[in-house]
């Protein structure tokens, strides 16, 4: 009986392999590693052939727990196999499906020269027309363009550019195909009308015949080969189905699916995501605007990049006592930095943080801003600078989230995930700054279940209802607003956007008769 679900995801340090029952609950997973390649500073690389060896340990490794668990027969019953993976990743094959060169990974910064080549070229504003996005070094189109213009040789054996999932499912198989989703990621395709863009393709001097297929996330596209099947324990012509990328994946796994729902992450960046009925874009391409994994369905997605990043600098840089305390007293550093920072009141005694460490896509969009403390007196403490860190960055996230509002979109709560999320300060502080509860996913293996999931429905095991019906349904919410906050964070929001949209970039010369003149410099 053909009764479990197999999910893949392919992330920038492992292969996670997850096996589900028909209703969608774990069975079993488990990971695999494989290195990442910094040859040069803002380099990011990886060896497509370090994935395939990932996945078949982790498939077989999956099988072996599900044994363990009383599923002795799981590979025989794997009734389909979805992916999800890293998106934005650009895979160069030849004719043979070989890559011919390493894959260029979604945080390789190379290209920032090539994007203004591109955006002087063929207009930003037209850009942002035609794929409802912005020009970033992290999207696939400006990394072809820097093979084209430093690795001549490398784009003529040039076949197709595939993303980093779809390689993986080609080695399983033998067909070359990518999922709306995904694709959507690449700038050079039409959101909107979910499918290529024949003028991107032109004006990057591609081929229609180097792009693969574009298929909905949950289409059977491929079978698993009897080579493949053998070494991984599984049934040889095991349907495939297209998968999609991390996000879309996770916001599957997590119920994020129906219009009106939003997922909000808190890692090293943060993250909201937004489910549409509709295709929709921000008008300046601060807010990433993709496909959804389902069909008919598209979403909004803010990237703020310094967020608990901030957070680690400022113990690794300006509270480097606290890893130690933390160890002495047996607690979670968070925990200690709560106490600290709830001493303070809210708006922290007019300090304020300003967390683009490492510029920013949202809520201001501008590569080249630093971050900074304003507001500093001889009566600020360390819990002064721990309170405004975190206001900060919720003040920043909620910023995101204003224009995920202006362009329609109106949640009801949030579904919280993320380490910085242990926090409960400051996840009461992103509720109170958000004006909405929230409450976090009961299901914590993100992409792979939603990868799962998505083969589900490829074949029929699943019904749309049990994806549409979110695990969240039933959880109490762990935060609510607090109603005295709305006029506090309003003053907070308000200082933190004009912060960010008057900062001083790096690239700004400020010249002393500025000054004496009384005159500003030039903001970014």
């Amino acid at each position: 009986m053909n009764d479990l679900l197999l999910g893949l995801d392919l992330g920038t340090s492992s292969v996670k392999a997850l096996l589900t029952d028909a209703a969608g609950a774990t069975v079993a997973s488990a990971s695999a590693g494989h290195p990442l390649s910094t040859p040069r500073p803002g380099w990011s690389e990886q060896d497509p052939s370090d994935w395939l060896r990932s996945a078949v340990h982790a498939v077989r490794e999956a099988l072996a727990r599900a044994a363990a668990a009383g599923h002795p027969d799981a590979g025989a019953r794997v009734a389909a196999i979805g992916f999800s993976g890293q998106m934005h990743g650009a895979v160069l094959v030849d004719g043979r499906d070989e890559p011919v060169r390493p894959c260029i990974l979604w945080n390789d910064s190379r290209s920032a020269a090539e994007c203004a080549e591109l955006d002087a070229r063929i207009g930003a504003p037209e850009i942002l027309a035609r794929t409802g996005n912005r020009m970033l070094p992290g999207f696939t189109a400006p990394k072809l363009r820097w093979v084209q213009r430093h690795e001549p040789d490398a784009w003529r054996r040039t076949d197709c550019v595939l993303l980093p999932k779809d390689w993986l499912r080609l080695k399983l198989g033998e067909v070359r195909a990518t999922d709306a989703a995904d694709a959507s990621g690449t700038l050079y395709f039409d959101v909107a009308n979910r499918r290529w863009s024949e003028a991107m393709l032109r004006d990057l001097g591609m081929r229609t015949a180097q792009v693969p297929a574009c298929h909905e996330s949950q289409d059977v596209v491929d079978r698993l080969s009897p080579a493949m099947a053998a070494a991984m324990g599984l049934a040889a012509g095991t349907p495939m189905v297209a998968g999609a990328g991390d996000q879309a994946a996770a916001a599957i796994g997590a119920g994020i699916t129906a219009p009106g729902r939003l997922a909000a992450t808190l890692g090293t960046s943060g993250v909201l995501f937004a489910a549409s009925d509709r295709f929709r874009a921000s008008p300046d391409g601060a807010l990433h605007a993709f496909c959804h994994a389902l069909p008919g369905r598209w979403h909004l997605m803010s990237v703020m990049l310094s967020a608990g990043g901030s957070l680690r600098w400022f113990i690794d840089t300006m509270a480097r006592d606290l890893d130690a305390r933390a160890a002495a007293e047996g607690r979670a550093i968070h925990e200690i930095l709560d106490e600290e920072a709830a001493r303070i009141a809210r708006g922290s005694d007019g300090v304020t943080f300003v967390p683009t460490l490492a510029g920013e896509r949202c809520p201001v969009p501008n590569p080249t801003a630093c971050g900074s403390f304003h507001g500093l007196t001889l009566a600020t403490t360390q819990a002064h600078l721990a309170r405004a860190v975190l206001e900060g960055v919720a003040a920043s996230m909620a910023l995101c989230l204003g224009q995920v509002r202006a362009a329609g979109i109106q949640p009801s709560e949030a579904i919280t995930a993320g380490g910085g999320f242990a926090s409960k300060l400051w996840a009461q502080m992103h509720a109170d700054a958000f004006g909405i509860p929230l409450r976090p996913a009961s299901a914590n293996e993100g992409s792979a279940r939603g990868a799962a999931l998505l083969a589900g429905l490829g074949v029929g095991v699943l019904g749309l209802e049990t994806v549409e019906n979110p695990v969240i349904s039933g959880l109490p919410f762990n935060f609510n607003p607090d109603p005295d906050a709305h006029k506090p964070w309003e003053s907070i929001l308000e200082k933190q956007l004009f912060l960010q949209r008057n900062g001083i970039s790096p690239n700004v010369k400020i010249q002393p008769a500025d000054f004496l003149r009384g005159t500003d410099p030039e903001a970014p």
